[in-house]
């Protein structure tokens, strides 16, 4: 009987000599509890934990699809103010080729300007010297006759020893002197 006390006192698992969890005796129970942890697990996570990670899914993919939003803004912000920086270069560009255009006509009007009042200038100065030159020559023959004139008497006197008159030397030096030379 101590035999049958003892192994009455055992776990019905440990008489048999079976691994509890595949005891055939158990399965029942542990089918059960298997299934309420399930269910409370499932419970658990459909309605706590499910819910928070899809809501933090959702929160990152609203900040991801915010984000390539605002960076697609930012895209074509930037891309309307290098448009309007390239604008402005071209625009100040032909602003500086007009301001230079005008600059070069501008002082080519006034560099063509001058070359004519100088011209000009130089003319009525060429005139003037040719004017006096004319002056100085017409004067120069004038006195080339008198001096002509007194040159022969003084030569005809040393020669023959006797003044000739100074009609005849005259009018001999007149002779001898071609008309353009005597005016």
């Amino acid at each position: 009987m101590a035999q049958t006390t003892t192994a009455s006192t055992e776990h019905p698992a440990e008489a048999h000599g079976n691994f509890p969890p595949f005891d055939s005796h158990s399965f029942g129970n542990q089918l059960l509890w298997l299934a309420l942890a399930f269910g409370a697990l499932y419970v658990l996570m459909s309605k706590v934990a499910l819910p928070r990670v899809a809501a933090i899914l959702e929160e990152r993919h609203n900040r991801v699809a915010d984000d390539l939003a605002q960076a697609a803004k930012l895209k074509s912000e930037t891309d309307a103010a290098i448009e309007a920086y390239e604008k402005a270069l071209a625009d100040a560009k032909a602003k500086a080729q007009a301001i230079a255009g005008e600059t070069r006509d501008k002082l080519a009007a006034e560099t063509d300007a001058r070359r004519r009042a100088l011209e000009a200038d130089l003319h009525v100065k060429l005139a003037e010297a040719e004017r006096q030159i004319v002056d100085g020559k017409t004067k120069a023959m004038g006195n080339v006759r008198g001096i002509a004139v007194d040159t022969a008497l003084a030569i005809v006197e040393r020669l023959v020893g006797k003044t000739p008159s100074a009609d005849e030397v005259d009018a001999a030096v007149g002779r001898a002197l071609p008309a353009s030379q005597v005016q």
